[in-house]
């Protein structure tokens, strides 16, 4: 589909003075003077870190102080995708540089749970705690390449943990706690973890929810662990019984020593974590990530692209098994104040976000497109509840920002904050399009492609396009593409995922239009594209036009190829309190899809659900819905503890079956 995107999207904000007096204009003109050359504009200079890859990488290191005085040639060794080499003489530690980054009375983290606690970490508490930790594991016989996993809540003992883990060479993975014991071992096991680390329940909902029985039972299922550090309550909470064969911690004992900090100095593509996929289509992959190239990327992310300073307040609402904790640790790479958060992003109301944003002096919030949508739809205006004038970054991922929304955020939240609406993935932990202190904001579109980032749009030729919608390609390596999946030794998984479709070309899997003016509208995963008569359609255009109508509350719309050649595209909506399905309201939608997408997005059945199922990070899972009206079973779709609510799985199905039976009939 083709968006008049260019003509008609809103100007919502542009840069104060051009975005003078930003990191990225310091760093460009630093840039420009180190090669005698000159930008003009932003998309100069993404052209530039582009077709000079090397030589940006090399540059960012050197503007970093990562790594000083290397080549071009000596940076991207072989720019082979996948396989490339970057840095291969260059050691680092990326838990060194976090370490580092704060004076020793300087506030590096500060942890907040849902109940009003807080512990506030300097730079000073960061590094003993981290050093002690990081002695404690080396006991226990933890060494470079070893994993440690967690089963841990979005607190400092997160944090803490990881940093100690990275610190000698060791492998971070983690699942939050929240989820089941099942997902947590096809992800956990996998990795053959040598110590676990526990917590015994996380704050939700306005609840303490206990998890000593789940976390009892991964650990009696992980054979390759020797030792449990235990994350208790309070200290008169009693310690549990563990398997035999493995030995007891308790969190206090192993953060209270005095050894001094010693971080081991890695190969740039040393192993830093494991992360996973959603697991919707199956076992979780596992994704790593190494030191180096997640060191550079952040630096550039963070400060280059978010502006993030010495001294700034970032934090962005996640859980532990989202990439974007990953993100909010990178933060203290910048000097920042890092914040972390144990509960819920709604409770006690709906506006809980923008009260923690005026209390906690934020000067970049991140959050979810479905939060602020949820909010717009209600009305809210935080804007005037709130003191905001702090806040300057309000960051959304997690699916696209319709352009009401983010009209909303700058009628009801504010004028000054840039709004960054940006799309990337696990796969890379970080992104691929998003925001520039450079770059205005557009209603409905993302600002511009990240710098050293070769992004494109492809048609089903394999030939870029411009101003229609495409495969999101990435056609140059970047330094977080994984080093490789865990458990494929021959590579073939990875390259399945990302190099089947366009050979030695990096293949996403959105469906993203690049406007005219390098905007980007991303309409959805590619494959959950709609394709009615030949013509392919994002499911976005439907969402951002259904925000329009009330009494919805949420909604998902598939298309299914069926076994007679016939296409079926129907409408699942979600009702708000009270709203009715009549035929008034059927009529209103599609009407409403009509009039702001097209007549070709009008569903054939609009049906009632009571509920919209979406991954934990709060993606719908159109693909595997769409399997089970093809006939799939319900257990093959999707991984339960993938999901927020996976009862809701059981419902579609059944919608699925009663379906096929009518059809048969």
């Amino acid at each position: 589909m083709t968006h008049d995107s260019t003509a008609s999207a809103e100007l919502l904000w542009s840069p104060p003075d051009g975005g003078a007096g930003s990191r990225l204009a310091e760093f460009a003109a630093w840039l420009g003077r180190r090669h005698g050359v000159s930008f003009g504009s932003y998309a100069e200079l993404w052209q530039w870190s582009v077709d000079n890859l090397a030589a940006f990488w090399a540059d960012v290191a050197e503007y970093f102080d990562v790594a000083r005085g290397v080549a071009p040639e000596d940076a991207l060794v072989d720019a082979a995708m996948p396989g490339a080499v970057w840095f291969p003489a260059v050691r680092v530690n990326f838990a060194e540089r976090i370490l580092a980054a704060h004076d020793d009375d300087q506030p590096a983290l500060v942890a907040r749970t849902e109940s009003g606690a807080v512990v506030e970490l300097t730079g000073a508490d960061l590094r003993r705690q981290v050093g002690a930790l990081a002695a404690s594991l080396r006991r226990m016989g933890v060494g470079e390449g070893d994993r440690v996993a967690a089963y841990l809540p979005n607190t400092e003992h997160a944090v803490i943990a990881f940093l100690a883990t990275a610190s000698i060479g060791a492998v971070w993975t983690m699942c939050a706690p929240e989820f089941g014991v099942r997902s947590v071992l096809d992800r956990l096991a996998q990795t053959e973890p040598k110590v676990l680390i526990a917590a015994d329940g996380y704050h939700f909902g306005g609840k303490l929810h206990d998890r000593t029985a789940a976390a009892l039972q991964v650990l009696g299922e992980l054979p390759t662990v020797r030792a449990c550090i235990w994350v208790g309550r309070g200290e008169s909470h009693p310690a549990p019984d563990v398997r035999d064969g493995v030995a007891l911690h308790r969190w206090h004992d192993v953060i209270g020593g005095n050894e001094p900090l010693s971080c081991v100095s890695l190969p740039f593509d040393h192993p830093l974590w494991i992360l996973f996929s959603s697991g919707t289509t199956g076992i979780p992959k596992g994704i790593v990530h190494g030191h180096g190239g997640m060191l550079l990327e952040q630096y550039k992310m963070l400060v280059l692209q978010n502006d993030l300073r010495p001294g700034d307040v970032f934090y962005w609402y996640t859980s532990t098994s989202w990439m974007m904790w990953n993100v909010v640790v990178s933060s203290m790479l910048t000097g920042a104040t890092a914040v972390v958060y144990d509960g819920s992003p709604t409770y006690p109301d709906l506006d809980v976000q923008w009260a923690h944003a005026a209390q906690w002096g934020l000067t970049h919030l991140g959050t979810s497109a479905g939060y602020l949508t949820s909010c717009a739809a209600r009305g809210l205006e935080p804007g005037r509840e709130y003191d905001l004038s702090r806040v300057r970054f309000i960051g959304s991922t997690g699916s696209p920002l319709p352009a009401a929304t983010a009209k909303w955020v700058y009628d009801a939240v504010g004028r000054h904050p840039q709004l960054v609406s940006s799309t990337g993935g696990t796969d890379v932990a970080s992104g691929f399009f998003g925001g520039s202190p450079l770059l205005p904001v557009w209603a409905g579109e993302l600002s511009g492609p990240m710098l050293g980032v070769a992004v494109a749009s492809f048609d089903d030729d394999g030939k870029p396009v411009v101003g229609r919608d495409g495969e999101l390609v990435i056609t140059a390596p970047m330094p977080t593409m994984p080093l490789y999946f865990w458990n494929d030794p021959d590579g073939s998984r990875y390259r399945d995922a990302y190099f089947s479709t366009y050979p030695g070309v990096w293949r996403h899997g959105d469906w993203v239009e690049i406007t005219e003016r390098g905007t980007a509208i991303v309409s959805g995963r590619s494959d959950s594209t709609l394709n009615r008569g030949g013509v392919r359609m994002g499911t976005a255009d439907v969402y951002a036009a259904l925000t329009r109508i009330p009494q919805i509350a949420d909604s998902m719309m598939i298309g299914v190829e069926l076994d007679d050649g016939k296409y079926w595209m129907p409408l699942f909506v979600q009702l708000a309190d009270g709203a009715e399905l009549d035929d008034e309201l059927r009529e209103t939608i599609s009407r409403v899809i009509a009039d702001s997408a097209s007549r070709r997005h009008v569903p054939d059945e609009i049906l009632a659900v009571p509920g919209i199922p979406r991954t934990r990070t709060g993606k719908r899972i159109e693909v595997p819905v769409k399997r089970l009206f093809q006939g799939a079973a319900p257990e093959h779709v999707a991984s339960a503890g993938s999901l927020d609510d996976p009862s809701l799985i059981d419902h579609y199905a059944a919608i699925a079956a009663a379906r096929r039976t009518e059809v048969a009939q």
